[in-house]
C-alpha cells in the first residue's frame, strides 16, 4: 500500500474520531445562533485584515442579528457570547462557573496565574489574601495618592488651554502614576517621564495582546514562539517583570530597615486592619510582603503576580471609564453644571481643598454620571469563563468545554433592558431597583467580581470632581462621537478628543 493511501486512511480515520469524540459538542453547538460561517474557516473570514474598530462594528451586527445568545468560531476557539441578564445571572453566581476562558492564557507569561486567572484552591487563596487590601481603612489611605497625583495632571493641563488634545494618553499616565504608587509604594512620575521605559511596556503589551487575539496563527503558543511579535513580546515582559521585582527587593528591605518584619502578619490578622498598627502609608505590595498563610509567606514569585495583575487590572480600566466619562461631561454641559455644583456643595470652592474619602463618598450624582458611562462605554466590554461541564439555562445547554463570553457592552445598549439606550441619563441610577437584576455588570458579579471596584470608584470620582472644579470641559460636534474599540480594555480609535478651559 502506498504512503499517499496510508496517510489517507489516517486522516480519514483521525475525521471520524474527531467526529465521534465530539459528536454531543456539535450536536449542541449548532443549536446556538449565528452568523453565516465558512465550512473550514467559521468565522474567521469575517475577522481577517480588519482593524480593531472594524472588528468591534462586526461584533455589534452579529450581537444585533442574534442575540442574546449567539456564537462565534474561529480556529482554536468558539465563543458562545450572553447578552441575556437571565443567563448572565446565573454564570456569574455559579460555584462552578468561576474558571477563565483560554484567552486568558495569553496573559499568563505577563501576570502569572495571579487573582485575575487562577482557578480552585489557589484562586480562593489568593482572594481571601488580598480582599483585605481594600478596607476602607486602607483605600482611605490611597485617596491621599489619588489627589496627590491629581494636582500633577491638572497643572499639567493647564499648558493646553486653548488647545483641543486627545486627553486618554495624559489620563492613561496620571493613573499609571496613581495605581503604581498605590500597587508598589514607589512614584513612577510617568506624568512627567513619558519615556520611562516602563511607562512605553505597559502601553505596547496591551497591543500587542489584543493583535494576537484575532490572529489564528499566534493563538497557537507552538507557531506563536516563532513569530517577531513573541520575541518582542518577550522583552518587553522581561521589562515588566525586572521592574516589579525590583520594587519588591528595595520594598522588602524598606520594611526591614524600618524594623516591620516581612513575614510578621497573617491572612486573619489583615481582617482586622486596625491591629496592623501602620501610621505610614500601606502600599498593596507591603500587605502582600508581610502576609502569611498556614504559616508560610507568599513567594517572591507569587508577590510579583499579584502585584502585575493589580497593575494591569486598576491601570487602563479606570484610564477608560474616566475618559469617556468626561466625554460626556463635555458633551450634555447641564450635567457638567449639576456635577460641579454637587463638589462645590461638599468641597466649596477653595481648589486647594483636597477631598477626603468621606467627600467622595458623598458625591451622588457624580456616581450616577460614572454608572451611566459605564452602562453605554463599560471598561470590560466582554469577559469569559470555561465551560468545564455541560450548563442548561432558559432552553440552552452549552456544552462542556466552551467559554462564553457575558458582554456588558450590548446589555447596556439593549432597548430592551434600558429604553432609549444611546440617551445618556444618570437619572436611570436615582432607584437601582428599576433596572433589571445582571443587566448592569461593568465589575462583573458574584464570586470573581472585581476585587477593587471601591477603589476605582474612588480614583474616578477623585480625578474627575478635580478636573471639573478646574476646568469647564468642551468638545467640538465632530469629534464628540467616539469610534470604539476594544483592545482588551473598551477604547476609541479617533482618541477622546476635548478642549479644557480653567475656571478661575
Amino acid at each position: 500500500m502506498s504512503a499517499v493511501a496510508l496517510f489517507l486512511i489516517f486522516i480519514t480515520g483521525v475525521y471520524f474520531w474527531y467526529q465521534e469524540k465530539y459528536k454531543r459538542y456539535n450536536e449542541l453547538m449548532d443549536k446556538i445562533p449565528c452568523a453565516k460561517p465558512h465550512p473550514i474557516l467559521n468565522h474567521l473570514l469575517y475577522f481577517i485584515n480588519k482593524r480593531p474598530g472594524e472588528i468591534f462594528i462586526i461584533l455589534e451586527k452579529m450581537a444585533k442579528d442574534h442575540g442574546p445568545v449567539w456564537k462565534f468560531q474561529i480556529p482554536l476557539s468558539e465563543q458562545i457570547v450572553v447578552h441575556d441578564p437571565k443567563i448572565v445571572e446565573e454564570i456569574l453566581l455559579s460555584q462552578k462557573i468561576i474558571d477563565k476562558s483560554m484567552e486568558y492564557d495569553f496573559i499568563i507569561d505577563w501576570l502569572g496565574t495571579g487573582l485575575l486567572i487562577s482557578t480552585g484552591s489557589k484562586w480562593h487563596k489568593r482572594r481571601k489574601i488580598i480582599t483585605p487590601a481594600f478596607h476602607f481603612k486602607i483605600l482611605d489611605q490611597f485617596v491621599d495618592i489619588m489627589n496627590k497625583n491629581g494636582d500633577v495632571f491638572v497643572e499639567k493641563l493647564k499648558h493646553f488651554e486653548g488647545r483641543e488634545i486627545n486627553i486618554y494618553p495624559l489620563i492613561s499616565l496620571y493613573a499609571l502614576d496613581v495605581v503604581c504608587e498605590s500597587a508598589m509604594g514607589y512614584q513612577l512620575n510617568a506624568q512627567t517621564d513619558e519615556d520611562s521605559e516602563y511607562v512605553k511596556a505597559v502601553k505596547e503589551i496591551t497591543e500587542l495582546l489584543f493583535l494576537r487575539f484575532f490572529d489564528t496563527t499566534k493563538r497557537i503558543k507552538f507557531l506563536y514562539q516563532f513569530t517577531s511579535m513573541y520575541r518582542r513580546e518577550q522583552q518587553i515582559i522581561k521589562t515588566l517583570h525586572k521592574f516589579t521585582e525590583s520594587v519588591i527587593s528595595s520594598r522588602r528591605e524598606h520594611l526591614k530597615g524600618h524594623d516591620v518584619n516581612a513575614n510578621s502578619t497573617t491572612a486573619n490578622d489583615l481582617q482586622n486592619i486596625d491591629e496592623i498598627g501602620m501610621k505610614k502609608k500601606t502600599a498593596f505590595l507591603d500587605l502582600l510582603l508581610q502576609v502569611q498563610v498556614n504559616g508560610q509567606s507568599l513567594s517572591d514569585e507569587g508577590i510579583r503576580e499579584e502585584v502585575d495583575t493589580f497593575m494591569f487590572e486598576a491601570h487602563d480600566t479606570t484610564s477608560s471609564a474616566i475618559a469617556f466619562t468626561l466625554l460626556n461631561l463635555a458633551k450634555y454641559k447641564d450635567i457638567q453644571k449639576r456635577v460641579l455644583e454637587e463638589c462645590e456643595e461638599i468641597l466649596g470652592d477653595d481648589l486647594s481643598q483636597q477631598p477626603t474619602m468621606q467627600d467622595l463618598n458623598k458625591m451622588n450624582y457624580l456616581e450616577k454620571v460614572l454608572k451611566e458611562t459605564l452602562r453605554l462605554y463599560p471598561s470590560v466590554p466582554f469577559f469569559a469563563r470555561k465551560l468545564n461541564t455541560e450548563f442548561s439555562t432558559e432552553g440552552y445547554t452549552f456544552p462542556k468545554g466552551v467559554s462564553l463570553t457575558v458582554a456588558p457592552y450590548f446589555m447596556g445598549r439593549d432597548p430592551k433592558l434600558f429604553p432609549d439606550p444611546l440617551k445618556f441619563d444618570p437619572s436611570r441610577f436615582d432607584d437601582e431597583k428599576n433596572i433589571r437584576l445582571f443587566s448592569f455588570v461593568p465589575f462583573s458579579a458574584g464570586p470573581r467580581n472585581c476585587i477593587g471596584q471601591k477603589y476605582a470608584m474612588l480614583e474616578m470620582k477623585s480625578i474627575i470632581s478635580k478636573l471639573v472644579r478646574n476646568f469647564e470641559i468642551t468638545v467640538n460636534k465632530e469629534n464628540e462621537e467616539p469610534q470604539i474599540c476594544a483592545q482588551l480594555i473598551l477604547q476609541s480609535t479617533n482618541g477622546i478628543n476635548l478642549s479644557l478651559k480653567p475656571r478661575k
